[in-house]
């Protein structure tokens, strides 16, 4: 009988390197469309590029990136090194809170993944970018909730970005980091400043705290 291989056994096993996972929470609602979604889809090749430039970074940053509108996990945890910038497609409403919760459980499985392999992880990012108000109902405020508790713990680190007509005031009620507000649709820069801010926490011991660079010249409070 042949047995299935397991490419997280394989990456674990070849790469044994600490891990630096972000979800990048991307809003791909029909209110995306046109300009907003093409600036983002440049930024995440931007996002892909520059990481590659940091031989660290591609060995221990790990990318999965969840669209809602509708909630779909668009690219599951792979290193850099294994990542390839997907195409999105703006369609649908914002289900912020499921696609957060959804979030919030995958940390949780790679976290377990990462223990049952004995790799070491720094902690975790979620990069939220969404646009509109959520359309779930009270599902966002019971999944602020567990982020609020989670980030109190210090399970994570939790980042929101707001596009050009989002809620301002409710991305500021998902965590105690304020929201910051992006400036025109800068994706390009604003995935410069991630990629560069990811490789300096690769590049600490985990647990260490790192200071990141201002968002200067993309975002603003």
């Amino acid at each position: 009988m042949t047995m299935a291989i397991n490419f997280d056994d394989v990456q674990f096993s070849t790469n044994p390197e600490p891990r630096c996972p972000c979800v990048l929470l991307l809003d791909t609602s029909g209110s995306m469309a046109g300009a907003p979604i093409s600036e983002l889809n440049v930024g995440l090749q931007t996002f892909a590029r520059e990481l590659a430039t940091d031989r660290l970074a591609m060995l221990r940053v790990e990318i999965a990136i969840i669209g809602f509108g509708p909630v779909a996990v668009v690219q599951d945890f792979v290193t850099a090194s294994h990542f390839t910038p997907p195409t999105l497609q703006a369609r649908g409403d914002t289900p912020l809170g499921t696609a957060l919760n959804l979030a919030l459980d995958r940390l949780e499985q790679r976290k377990q993944a990462y223990k049952q392999n004995g790799i070491s992880y720094y902690r975790p990012w979620v990069f939220l970018i969404a646009d509109g108000q959520p359309t779930d109902g009270e599902v966002w405020r019971v999944a602020a909730r567990r982020l609020q508790e989670a980030e109190g713990n210090k399970k994570l680190a939790f980042f929101a970005v707001g596009v050009e007509g989002a809620d301002m005031a409710m991305l500021g009620q998902l965590s105690t980091r304020q929201p910051l507000k992006l400036r025109g649709l800068s994706f390009r820069e604003l995935f410069t400043w991630l990629s560069s801010s990811l490789s300096s926490v690769s590049h600490s011991i985990p647990g260490e705290t790192v200071p990141l660079q201002s968002p200067a010249g993309w975002g603003e409070i």
